[in-house]
């Protein structure tokens, strides 16, 4: 799991810390620096509210029923998989806007004078980030290698943004942010099928928790049905029994159990509610996710050949480091 929410708070992080970068540049260039302290009390608060957010989901749920822990659970790993969906495809969709809304936001926050509003937008924009954060390590709350592997990917983050934002280093964005946005899916698969397991055990979804006369069983045995093999009524087992039972071959508590549920959401022991919601969602989404890729790589090639043209017809002045930087971030970001 650590590699799995490594990699969840470096892409979080990483979309904050260029946010952020791109509003102290911009106030900056304006000549705004008396504003950059309520940008950065805007960032620490919504990192407290994260981390609040985080401790009471972690430790407030331990004073309520197993079913209440359950249904809550399920209902926010739901709600993380909407939020992070949407995040993903509103990145390739509006990336090569960002920094034009958010230099437009500055400037309407500088009319009303006070400067509380780009407080608002830097909170806005880091509590956005660390709410989904929060939302997606929720199944693995508790697990102390989850949570280095997520504190880990935020620092590196943070100093990676530091360092492109002064310009000091360069990365392709659209293909840092195509390849994460491609592991954010596979895991939001993963997330959905946790979420679904615990409504099944609330027995708020049908399924191989919720006992008679839902539940599949072997008119003999009484045993939940598993598979296409346990009976020979298999097709009874569909859709609210077990799918699969590999826990004689896959140790559930075991390293291999944790690292494929940890980056594909498999677990020895699923349901066929668990397997079909999975399947479907990876179905619908992917396809989309990959027209979406090419279109903008297709885009930003079109647009790279124009802007060589155009520099070959009006040569531009040098810009500082920092302000190149933040330009390829933005043209970058356009290119998932």
């Amino acid at each position: 799991m650590f590699f799995a929410s490594f990699l969840i708070g470096l892409r979080e992080g990483l979309e904050a810390a260029l946010i952020i970068g791109i509003l102290l540049a911009y106030v900056g260039k304006l000549g705004r620096d008396d504003v950059k302290q309520k940008i950065w009390l805007g960032v620490w608060i919504a990192v407290g509210l994260s981390l609040a957010l985080g401790a009471l989901f972690t430790f407030g749920r331990y004073g309520l029923s197993f079913t209440a822990q359950e249904v809550i659970g399920g209902s926010m790993s739901l709600l993380a998989v909407a939020m992070v969906t949407w995040m993903v495809f509103w990145m390739m969709n509006t990336g090569s806007k960002l920094k034009d809304e958010l230099q437009t936001g500055v400037d309407r926050a500088l009319l009303i004078g006070s400067g509380w509003a780009i407080f608002w937008l830097a909170f806005v924009s880091v509590a956005r980030e660390g709410i989904e954060t929060t939302l997606m390590l929720w199944g693995w709350a508790g697990n102390l290698v989850a949570a280095a592997g997520a504190v880990v990917g935020i620092l590196i983050a943070v100093g990676i943004g530091y360092l492109f934002n002064r310009g000091m280093l360069r990365i392709n964005l659209r293909v840092f942010f195509a390849w994460t946005g491609t592991f954010l899916i596979i895991v939001s698969a993963g997330v959905l099928a946790y979420g679904i397991h615990d409504l099944q055990e609330a027995a708020v979804l049908p399924g191989p928790f919720s006992g008679s006369p839902i539940t599949p069983t072997n008119f003999r045995t009484g045993e939940v049905l598993t598979g296409f093999t346990d009976s020979p009524f298999w097709a009874a087992a569909y859709p609210f029994g077990w799918a699969f039972n590999l826990e004689h071959v896959i140790e559930p508590s075991g390293m291999l159990a944790a690292f494929l549920k940890g980056t594909v959401g498999f677990v020895p022991l699923m349901s066929w509610l668990e397997v079909t919601l999975w399947a479907l969602y990876l179905a619908i989404v992917f396809p989309f996710f990959i027209r979406q890729v090419i279109r903008a790589r297709k885009e930003a090639s079109d647009r790279a050949k124009g802007g060589k043209s155009r520099a070959h017809q009006t040569p531009t002045p040098p810009s500082d480091r920092r302000s190149d930087a933040l330009e390829t971030a933005d043209a970058q970001q356009g290119e998932i």
